[in-house]
């Protein structure tokens, strides 16, 4: 018999030096509605008390959750070792500082199942320290559950993508990996994924927590940011060899969307004046080289609304101070903060 038909859903859960949130997450997993699951916690290299936490779970829920410790390689390299233990029929990955609904993954499951869909998306939301609501991240607003991708192509250049809230079909994964040693491999990776699906699903229920850390990594910004552009390079390779290398809005659009404002928003908090100026620079010839013309950009819309006008008045000014070559004055205000 073949046993890893069984397990419906293999949820991926990297681990590194996450000692004070592991617990809350692991319980998020272990409590789900969908019992036919396993839980693949990967140690990568941490110092902590991750581990012990790690064994304490796997000797309360055997059958459910499944411990690995590997030297450290980073989140991408901790994920592809996931991916490559993994028996379920769908794959989905859950940051071990963040927390999950009680039937995140049932739901999620079932509407796989219901539409044959290879991506299913859900909202999320950023929570702080003590579990408030600090944004919600809606991700397909107005959309039915079901998407076929070929009749609804904006959605490849409007979604967020984030790895933690899909549930992926695991043969999106054959021959496909994260990328390691980069940062922000879902820009780089699960574009190309969504190239390869015909049907999405979506639920537009906030099953995904994802925590807001003080100490996060992303509050240290440097030239590391360099790799969204990079990210969305790859990206346009796939999407000019995919089926719908000649919808070129939809392209362009994420350019934009991943390429200038995903970036932007990075280099907004880039601590060291050359780093600003040097990524600055890079961006100016990006921008060129795609042909995105400033008006383009300031009118590029999201699902149907003008995204500039739709963003904080602080990020809108932000934005425009850029597009209109203010960056000495963007600096100022910014080492003010």
């Amino acid at each position: 018999m073949n046993f890893q038909f069984h397990i419906k859903v293999s949820i991926i859960v990297p681990v590194y030096n996450v000692e004070l949130y592991l617990e809350k997450c692991l319980l998020s997993l272990v409590g789900q509605t969908l019992k036919e699951i396993e839980i693949l916690v990967i140690n990568d290299g941490s110092k902590d008390n991750s581990q012990q936490i790690i064994e304490d779970f796997q000797q309360k829920y055997p059958n459910q959750v499944f411990g690995f410790i590997k030297e450290n390689g980073g989140l991408s390299d901790a994920r592809n070792y996931g991916i490559d233990r993994a028996k379920g029929k769908y794959l989905g990955f859950v940051d071990s500082d963040d927390y999950v609904s009680g039937t995140m993954f049932e739901e999620m499951y079932n509407l796989a199942e219901k539409h044959q869909a290879e991506m299913t998306i859900c909202n999320l939301q950023k929570v702080d320290e003590v579990g408030n609501v600090t944004q919600k991240l809606t991700q397909l607003p107005g959309f039915p559950e079901k998407i076929v991708l070929a009749e609804n192509i904006s959605v490849f250049s409007d979604i967020s993508y984030f790895a933690c809230n899909k549930i992926f079909n695991r043969d999106l994964f054959n021959g496909k990996r994260f990328k390691k040693g980069i940062h922000f491999e879902d820009i780089e990776l699960i574009p190309q994924l969504l190239l390869e699906c015909n049907v999405l699903a979506f639920t537009s229920n906030f099953h995904y927590q994802y925590l807001e850390r003080q100490d996060s990594i992303s509050k240290s910004h440097t030239m590391k940011g360099l790799d969204i552009l990079n990210a969305v390079e790859t990206v346009e390779k796939s999407f000019q060899k995919s089926r719908f290398s000649n919808h070129t809005e939809a392209l362009k659009n994420f350019q934009i969307l991943e390429g200038v404002y995903t970036f932007l928003a990075y280099l907004a908090f880039v601590k060291k004046d050359d780093d600003f100026y040097k990524m600055s620079q890079i961006l100016d010839t990006f921008i060129q080289t795609k042909g995105l013309k400033t008006k383009d950009i300031l009118q590029f819309n999201r699902f149907g609304k003008n995204y500039l006008l739709s963003l904080p008045l602080k990020k809108k000014l932000y934005y425009l101070l850029y597009f209109f070559g203010f960056k000495g004055l963007i600096r100022r205000l910014m080492n003010q903060n």
